[in-house]
């Protein structure tokens, strides 16, 4: 838990989150500002439906992404790197995590995009801070 803590801290701090799908042989990636839950764990963003990532993701897709920072000392590289879920919240689902999105983003709230949850079930935390290389990993129970 000790390191599902460190990540969790670290994901806080950030607000730009890098995912990628595949469907039918094709790759796309995609950057959005993200709801962190941590309870969850687990990622939250607003895309529209008609971008390539969502035509390709459909309802739900299998996803890899990233998070990281821009430092310039590579003493003080972190990042996160992924891999999971993607899938289209509706309902109430979908209404309570955009609350909690706009919360951290009031500019969406003029946005009606539809909320994607990111539900990773492998994290894999660089941390230089702790020492060059440093990696700590996570996978979910379930």
């Amino acid at each position: 838990m000790e390191t599902l803590a460190a990540i969790n801290r670290w994901l806080a701090k950030q607000h730009v989150v890098t995912w990628c799908v595949h469907h039918e042989g094709e790759l796309w990636c995609a950057n959005a500002f993200y709801y962190y839950d941590p309870d969850r764990v687990a990622f939250y963003v607003l895309s529209e439906d008609k971008t390539r990532h969502a035509q390709m993701t459909g309802t739900r897709a299998k996803v890899a992404g990233t998070i990281n920072g821009q430092p310039k000392n590579v003493a003080l590289i972190r990042g996160v790197q992924f891999q999971g879920e993607i899938r289209r919240l509706e309902g109430e689902e979908s209404d309570s995590m955009r609350r909690q999105y706009t919360r951290r983003f009031p500019v969406a709230l003029a946005l009606s995009a539809p909320v994607w949850e990111i539900r990773p079930d492998e994290l894999k935390f660089t941390d230089n801070t702790l020492g060059f290389g440093k990696k700590l990993h996570w996978l979910r129970a379930e």
